[in-house]
This record gives C-alpha cells, structure tokens and sequence, in this order.
C-alpha cells in the first residue's frame, strides 16, 4: 500500500534566505586563481521544459525556487539549444560543439563514435582538480548503450553517475507491483512522498552529495539532471492540487502556421507512444487540459526537487562560492500548432530557459535580451573558474552579459532537425533565429537541394502563426539568412560524406 506524504508544499524549502554575493570587478574576481579560492559549480539540467517559470512570465506555472533564483543571478530570455531532441542537444551543450560538428542528430549516436578523444564540460573540470559528479540525466538516457561508449560517459566524471539512464516509462508508480510492466498512460496523479518517483530520489542524492563534498575540501563540478517534465506527465498528487484545471489555458496557437509546409510539422509519436492517447487523429479537450495539467504539475514538482539542492547548497555556506546554472535541454509543444512533444524548429521547441548565478555574476535580477546559445555554457564556465581554454569550442562565452544585462548576445542563434523526427531521415531543417525572425530551411538528405522555407516575423507574430517566406516585402531578409545557412552546410553540414547516415 501506497504512503502519502503529507508534507505540506511551502515546507519544500521555499523559503531559504539569499546570500548577498560580493562584487566583482570581472567575471573570473579581482584576484589571481592561484590566489583564490576556485568556484565550484551547480549544473541543473530539466528535461523537456519550456519557458514556463514564473520568472518568464508565464501566468500560471507555480516555480517559487527557479523564480527566487532568478533574482540573483541573469535569466536569458532568448536563450536557444541546438536540436530540440535529447541526445544531439545534450551532447551539444556538453562538448560545446554543434550536432553536425559532432555527426549526432538522433537518439542512437554516441558523440564519441565520431570525436573519440573530445573533452566534455565536466571532464575538463576533472582534468583540472574538480571532484566531477554526476547525479541524474546529463547525458542521453539510452539502456544498454553498446560498448566502448554507453551514453552515460564514464570519462566525464571521477565517479559512476547515478539515476543516468533506462527509459522515462519506467518513472512508474506500480500499485501492487515489484516494477514497470511495461509503458502506462501519459499521466499519474497520486498521492506519493516526492521520493516514490525518480526527481525525488535524484534531489535526495543531490543533497547528501552535496554534504559529502563540503566535507572533502576539494571544488567541485556537481551537475544534477532532473527528468521531469519529460513525459508521462506523473508527479505527486500535492502538485497537481497547486492548479485548478478549469483556469489552465488551452493552446495558442493551436493550428500549424498558415503556409508552413508539411515537413515542419509530425504526428507526435512520443505522446501516441502512451497507453490512453489516441493511435491517430486529435485529442479529446478533456485529455487536451488533463496533460496540460499534469505538465504544470511536473514543472512545479522539479521546481521543488531544485529548492531542495538550492537550500543545502546555502545552508552549507557554498552559495557565495559556487556558480549555479539552470538549463532546459530544448522545448516543448502541448497541443500548440497541432503538435505534442519536441523534435521541430519552431520556437517552443528551440527557446529554452537558461538561469546564471553566483561568484562573478555582477547583473544580479538582470535579464539579458541577446541571443544566446546553448553551446555558449562551456566556455562560460571554462572562463568564470579560471581553467585553461578549451580549443575547438563553437560558443562564446556569456561573461559580458552576467556583468551587463544589456550587453549585446550574437547576431543569430542556430537550430537544426533532421525529418522525420524518428527513424531515416530524408532531410534536415536548419533555423536561424534573430532578434526580429525565424527562418528555417529544409534540405534534402543528402544532396542538400532546398526543398522548403519559411520565415516568422517576430516583431509582428511572436507565436509563428503565418509563414512569410514569399511575401516579397520581406525578400530581403529571406536572401541574408539563406546565405547564412549555405555558409552552415558549406562549412561542414549534415550532407558531406562524413554524415554516418
């Protein structure tokens, strides 16, 4: 029989007092790395969310300990990860490269498989004194990875990681059960300690490691991987409860843009994966507002198993000393432009919060309005802790914007899927994200002739209802960016023979 935890929700750490963090005069401090002590690092990863904090604005998503963070530390507004699928984002954002630099596009492909040698953000940290920890899903979360590189990269980190794989299904509640029979529903609402799913026993491990790496005296590089809000939509009933289903919005836009090609779109197959959805065809409006319920459930349930690791980082006296980063590896849809789940180029798929606080960060409530990009998290954290440069990065570090809110982010951001979203792909979209369009640019596979285009006008439609590529008061712009994506292909694409496809 089940136990519930009747632990009330703003007993969860909501109130843990902020440290006033000393200025800085740069980024890396006034005083020589020798001379200081070296910053440790909290790597917070979530799994499948979108911009829903409060400290993006959303109206409804209930985040009190992401929101408290946010008002010490930078939040980027147009923040944008490489691929909006696991595996080539998270090895982006880990190696600091870009999927076609890294041949990896899929959920399959081992980064190593084409770059043996490279040196991940946290083995670099390794290799330069740092206790490398990993707890959670950093890496892709493949089962049964084939050998000599499981997905969970043993040389990242200088123990085994923890809770680093097997299949999201099997986050389960089974009542009566020894374990998973298999894949359930889309959701779960019951009434369950935090720790009956997998975010709890992460947060727990989080905490205790914590503790264990305060007592060692030796920096540290702790990332921490949530799964949550990744599908099935499952967290303990307290957090559904925070919501009332009749007040959650329903999607907007909820058609696919007008004029956008077929390609662009798919037809949800992570979601119709689950017992309950429908095979084909939509949803029903009740099933629209229950997975849009339990979506909000998840984000304030990781919202909490984050409070948890944020209050024993303060409450061990580390914060001042610690550079904390909270990052989402890509979007997600819930029912907008007639889609569930990640895997296209649209923008609630590609943008995607992304938080910076701690020694350094001088813009303390700033909220920086530049491009930025994903892979820009690796030389950020080479730089603000003071180790050697890394050679072969393709981002840049954020630095100028933890200092300056204001400071200008890139000219453009880069996206890229390839279609269909599953299985062999037939072609690649590249996106290209200013800070006034979206143009995205589907190629075939492999002889990289454009087979269709589109462009979303930001100033005017913020929610890429209408595909703008042909008309001709904006030709332009559609000529500029195309050049830009001929350079990307030209400069080593998805189509050259080095592709693995």
């Amino acid at each position: 029989m089940l136990r519930s935890d009747s632990r009330p929700f703003l007993d969860l750490r909501l109130g843990w007092r902020l440290l006033l963090l000393l200025p800085l005069t740069s980024w890396v401090g006034v005083l020589p790395a020798a001379e200081r002590a070296r910053p440790n690092v909290l790597f917070i990863a979530a799994d499948d969310l979108r911009i829903d904090l409060g400290c993006y604005g959303s109206r409804e998503a209930l985040t009190p300990n992401l929101d408290a963070l946010a008002r010490r530390g930078v939040v980027f507004e147009r923040a944008f990860c490489q691929q909006a699928v696991c595996n080539p984002s998270r090895a982006s954002i880990l190696t600091g490269r870009r999927p076609d630099t890294l041949r990896v596009w899929d959920l399959r492909r081992h980064f190593r498989e084409t770059l043996p040698d490279i040196v991940t953000l946290p083995q670099h940290f390794k290799a330069n004194g740092y206790a490398s920890v990993g707890i959670g899903k950093l890496f892709h979360n493949e089962s049964g990875a084939k050998p000599p590189f499981p997905f969970a990269d043993p040389p990242s980190w200088t123990e085994p990681p923890l809770f680093a794989d097997g299949p999201h299904w099997a986050d389960w509640v089974w009542e009566g059960a020894n374990g998973p029979r298999g894949k359930g529903g889309a959701v779960q609402r019951l009434d369950v300690a935090d720790d009956a799913y997998l975010d709890g026993r992460i947060a727990a491990s989080a905490v205790r490691r914590l503790g264990e790496l305060a007592r060692e005296k030796q920096p540290f590089f702790l990332a921490v991987g949530f799964w949550k809000p990744h599908l099935p939509f499952n967290a303990p009933k307290r957090y559904w409860d925070l919501y009332d289903r009749a007040r959650i919005s329903l999607p907007a836009p909820a058609p696919m843009p007008v004029g956008a090609p077929a390609i662009a779109g798919h037809a949800w197959n992570e979601l119709r994966g689950y017992a309950g959805v429908p095979a084909k065809g939509p949803l029903p409006p009740e099933q629209v507002a229950e997975l849009r319920h339990g979506y909000l459930a998840c984000v304030s349930f990781l919202d909490a198993q984050v409070g948890k690791v944020l209050g024993e980082l303060n409450r061990l006296g580390l914060a001042d000393n610690t550079v904390v980063v909270f990052w989402s590896d890509h979007g997600f849809h819930l029912g907008e432009h007639d889609l569930w789940g990640k895997t296209t180029n649209y923008e609630l798929d590609t943008r995607v919060p992304l938080i910076v606080a701690g020694p350094g960060v001088t813009a303390k409530g700033g909220r920086a309005n530049g491009l930025v990009e994903l892979i820009d998290l690796y030389p950020t954290l080479v730089e603000s802790c003071g180790l050697p440069a890394m050679a072969g990065l393709e981002g840049r570090s954020l630095g100028p914007q933890l200092r300056n809110a204001a400071a200008p982010g890139k000219r453009f951001a880069i996206s890229q899927h390839p279609h269909p979203s599953y299985g062999k792909a037939t072609h690649m979209g590249y996106a290209v994200r200013t800070a006034t369009h979206r143009y995205v640019e589907w190629r075939e596979l492999p002889s990289g002739a454009v087979a269709a285009r589109e462009l979303y006008d930001h100033a005017v439609d913020p929610a890429e209802t209408r595909n703008r590529v042909d008309d001709p008061s904006v030709a332009g712009v559609v000529r500029e960016l195309a050049a830009e994506v001929a350079r990307l292909v030209a400069a080593g694409g998805a189509f050259s023979g080095r592709n693995g496809r």
